[in-house]
């Protein structure tokens, strides 16, 4: 039984954003969200989770443009990092670079290309990993990057162009009678996704979520963030699918980020994927603590048209 990815992507690295409003942003992911800023390099910021291995979990660039720079999987070696773009290349994908050193934190071997919707991705093997450490009781600061959901005005393109091109496999499906298939969920791993794609007006960042220690430290972290005056969406909660915890807040530029736990480990390949309809309150939250999902509250998690589409951010 292996949950591997066919082509050897092994798990989703960091989410790297650019900001206008960079000090504040900065601020925001160190002093209320709960990581540790590992560097600052002139208008980049990197940010670690204390519990995970990796460099940083989220970058942050200075910019005029609001836009998501790139999304950042891990493959199992640099042999399969190279057999892949070669690939790609071979199947149309337009690469942004070939593979080499990665002169990003932690060094490593990679390569960028645009997915189907513009949307800058890295595959990497071979990055240095960081001390790290566990996270203790009671301790509400994210132990890892969990998973990114991401926009697309033609959710089940995008679906596809994942399944069939980078080998993602489909979890389950959010449907709603009037707007058809509105959410899927796709996997590289075990995790039950390491990716989402949400039916959204335009293509761009719907919500990034990180992994918190339990239960009790998620809704420490999900108070600590209230009382900070940031603007809570919508949770606390408990999602069918997935079976995840999930509270979700705006952040200072208006991207939607998520504290959430016991995301579902899928423990068999033979998984068949879920459709659930969204007008059955069990979907959404199967505590029954959150509001009822409403236009107001997916409006919020539409963000902004992305400014960064196939342009390639300049690091």
């Amino acid at each position: 039984m292996s949950h591997l990815n066919e082509h050897g992507i092994t798990h989703l690295r960091h989410v790297d954003l650019a900001v206008p409003d960079f000090e504040v942003q900065r601020s925001f992911y160190k002093d209320t969200w709960g990581l540790t800023e590992e560097g600052k390099d002139g208008n980049l910021s990197y940010f670690a989770a204390e519990g995970s291995p990796e460099q940083y979990i989220v970058r942050l660039r200075q910019s005029d443009d609001k836009r998501l720079d790139m999304l950042a999987f891990g493959m199992t070696d640099a042999a399969a990092v190279d057999a892949f773009a070669q690939k790609l290349a071979s199947a149309g994908v337009q690469l942004v670079n070939e593979p080499g050193e990665l002169q990003t934190a932690g060094g490593g071997y990679g390569f960028r290309f645009f997915d189907v919707d513009g949307r800058t991705i890295e595959l990497s093997s071979d990055v240095a990993t960081r001390q790290h450490r566990e996270i203790e009781e009671k301790e509400a600061i994210p132990v890892r990057l969990s998973h990114a959901v991401m926009n697309s005005n033609d959710p089940n393109r995008t679906r596809d162009w994942y399944a069939n091109v980078l080998g993602f496999k489909l979890s389950d499906t959010l449907w709603g009678e009037h707007m058809g298939e509105m959410m899927h969920f796709m996997r590289c791993n075990d995790w039950h996704h390491s990716l989402a794609i949400a039916r959204g007006p335009h293509t761009s960042v719907h919500h990034v979520s990180f992994e918190m220690r339990g239960l009790d430290e998620y809704m420490y972290g999900t108070g600590r963030v209230m009382r900070a005056g940031i603007k809570k969406i919508w949770g606390p909660g408990r999602h069918h699918a997935g079976n995840n915890t999930f509270t979700y807040f705006l952040d200072p530029s208006g991207n939607t980020m998520e504290y959430t736990t016991e995301l579902e480990r899928l423990t068999t390949d033979e998984w068949h994927p879920s459709v659930y309809d969204i007008a059955d309150p069990m979907t959404q939250d199967l505590w029954g603590t959150a509001d009822p999902m409403s236009e107001f509250i997916a409006r919020d998690s539409f963000n902004d048209p992305d400014k960064g589409l196939f342009v390639a951010p300049p690091v």
